[in-house]
Order: C-alpha cells, then structure tokens, then sequence
C-alpha cells in the first residue's frame, strides 16, 4: 500500500544480466523504470528489443501462488501482464518476469461514476480467481492483516513498531481497533483477490480497462473485505484517500450489480470495516513517515461515524 517512487539508477542488482541472459538469452540494453518497495520492480529492454518486467523480493512464499493466479487470469482474458516465467530462486530472493505493458491512462477520480466503473473490473478478476486453485497466499499484505496472531493492533512489522507510536492520530488507532473487532468477529470465508486495487494499479483506454497492475498483493480474505478495501482505494494514486461515502457505496452496489447477488448484512458490516482498517493503516503509515495527509486525516474524522454505523463497528 505504500507509494513506490520510480528511482533513477545506473546499476543494475549484480545477478540480474547473468538471470536474463540464463532465462532470456539477452541481457539488458536499457532500463525502463525502476520502483523499489516490498519488491524490487525493474522494466527492462534486452539487447534484442525485449521488453519485460523483472520483480524480486524476499522469499515469503506468496509468489509462487500470485504468478499461478496471475497466469491463469491472462488464459482468462483478464487485464493483467502476462507472466513470462515461473517463480525461481536468486539467493534469498523470489524472482519472475512478465510481459511489459505499458500505456493506458489513471483515473485521477472518486466519483459514484467512476466507484462503479471500477467495481465492475474489480468483479471480473474476483469472478476469474475463484476459479484459480492455489494454495492462500501467506501472509497477508500487511495493510489487509487484521487477523494477524499478534497481541497489538497493528501487525507486527519491525520497520513500523521500531517507529514512535506517538506520531500516531489517537482517533486513527481508536478507529482501526473498533474496525479490526468487527472483522474478527466475522464468520466468512475466504478468497484469493486483488488487495491493492488502488487507480495507480489500473491502467485505461476511455471506459474500457487496458490493464491491473500489482499482481504481487494478491490476498486470502472473504470477498465482501475485498471488496470493502477496494472500494476506499479505487481513487489512490500516491497518498493516502478517502471517497466520499456515497462513492463508497456506489462501488460496492456496483461489485454486487457485477456480480448478481447482493451481500448479506454480515457481508455489508465487513465491507465497511475492512474499508476503514484500510485507510487507516495507510494513514498510520504515512504519521509514522512523517508525512501525514491533512486532507485523508479530516475526511477520516468527518466521515468515521457514518461508516462505523455502517460496519456496526
């Protein structure tokens, strides 16, 4: 959920012109972008005019079942790059390619219009997934990890707790915990779905979408979460957002129209409180960095009661 800045880098990661040449037989001519986060995503042009995209990251055992998810939505028809690859090992890292694919516009947007236009694809690549016989891919992103083990709130990630907790707004930790009581206390099974369905993640040509990008959030959380986390970071393109409610609540009607069966009260509750867990540890993320967005932080407290209500959180 973090915002993966392109860095400008001369060198490559020392194994990477040996791995292409091994899996590609060219090594690279050019580097078309470079974003660094949990994983270390690198467009490349091989000397013989190919383009890919190379990811790596620390062995955590989600890979193998992402790239398998991903393959399968590709046989599908489904906008997502298709992978070149199979998951293999570079010392302690996961490494695969897929096919570079560029173009397409972000919608720079949180209209009910737009809520809906992107509840539909959202609905089509949940739809192709439970189809994609995987095994979940543990853990979670932690930014959907409410049911972590541990005994704190938040789960235990050794790069945020080592931070000063303080930085945190009181009313963000009061609302993730009211949130993650709700999502604990549910009864739903679980699916594979797109966990970061942010807009800087979707790609497209005028309504139709060219491409999902970030296949490498793949989550193991029941549908109406999923949904719920969507539908609060469809408009995301860097920091952390809240849509209005309304905008909210046209995705959702739209995930369900999509999908032809209207959630259950409980599916509703979850909904909303996943959608709130979300945009909270987003906004704990960006306190804890330093930089948090007076403008998420105000719609958060303006809009917190309302969508507590509706999660009966």
């Amino acid at each position: 959920m973090t915002s993966d800045l392109p860095v400008s880098s001369d060198a490559l990661p020392g194994w990477l012109p040996t791995w292409c040449l091994e899996h590609f037989g060219s090594q690279p001519d050019a580097v078309l972008f470079r974003h660094r986060s949990l994983s270390d995503v690198i467009g490349l042009r091989l000397a013989d005019g190919t383009e890919l995209v190379v990811e790596a990251r620390a062995q955590d055992g989600r890979a193998v079942s992402r790239v398998a998810a991903q393959d399968r939505l590709v046989e599908m028809a489904l906008p997502c790059p298709r992978p070149l690859i199979e998951v293999g090992a570079v010392g302690a890292l996961a490494v695969h390619a897929e096919k570079f694919r560029p173009g397409g516009d972000v919608l720079h947007c949180a209209s009910a219009d737009v809520a809906a236009r992107c509840a539909h694809v959202f609905a089509q690549l949940m739809a192709g997934l439970a189809s994609v016989p995987v095994p979940p891919p543990l853990p979670n992103p932690r930014w959907v990890r409410w049911d972590h083990e541990g005994a704190q709130l938040w789960p235990p990630i050794d790069a945020l707790d080592g931070k000063d907790q303080n930085l945190v707004p009181p009313r963000v930790t009061t609302i993730a915990a009211r949130a993650r009581r709700r999502l604990l206390a549910a009864e739903l099974p679980c699916v594979l779905g797109h966990a970061d369905f942010e807009a800087q993640n979707v790609r497209w040509h005028g309504r139709r979408v060219w491409t999902v990008h970030d296949w490498d959030s793949l989550a193991w959380q029941p549908k109406a979460a999923l949904a719920g986390a969507a539908s609060v970071v469809f408009p995301k393109t860097g920091a952390a957002t809240l849509p209005p409610v309304g905008s909210t609540e046209a995705f959702l009607n739209g995930y369900q129209a999509a999908r032809g069966r209207d959630f259950t009260a409980e599916e509703q509750q979850v909904a909303w409180a996943a959608g709130l867990w979300v945009a909270t540890n987003d906004l704990r993320w960006e306190a804890l960095h330093g930089s948090p967005t007076a403008a998420a932080v105000t719609a958060l407290r303006e809009q917190a009661p309302e969508r507590l209500r509706r999660g009966h959180a």
